[in-house]
């Protein structure tokens, strides 16, 4: 009776081993699965490095117009002050040809005193 107990035992303790050990079609499913997780991991990494690629691109675009930016705003200022001078020149000129016209008025003035008195004697 003692041995039928230890075989009827033995016999239960491998079924329930059986039964939760792991079959090759789950095992296959498992490699599968893995299988699938592997291949979007991947894909995800090539997808982040695309992105980070096309962050970069425009990183460097952003930075190119800046500097065009920079370059316009210097080349207004130039021409800012280019024409501030011009206006200054044009300012000068015109304040020595008035003087220039004083001047000639006032010996116009002087050679017609000058007429007056000779015309007098």
């Amino acid at each position: 009776m003692r041995k039928s107990r230890l075989l009827i035992s033995m016999m239960l303790v491998l079924t329930t081993l059986m039964i939760g050990c792991a079959t090759t079609g789950d095992l296959e499913k498992m490699q599968a699965q893995q299988k699938q997780i592997d291949a979007k991991a991947d894909q995800a990494l090539r997808d982040a490095q695309a992105a980070k690629t096309a962050a970069d691109a425009a990183k460097v675009k952003a930075d190119e117009t800046s500097v065009r930016a920079d370059n316009a705003i210097k080349a207004a200022e130039e021409r800012e002050k280019a024409a501030a001078e011009r206006e200054r020149a044009v300012a000068e000129r015109e304040k020595a040809a008035a003087e220039k016209e004083k001047m000639a008025d006032e010996k116009a003035k002087k050679a017609e005193d000058a007429f007056k008195k000779s015309m007098k004697k």
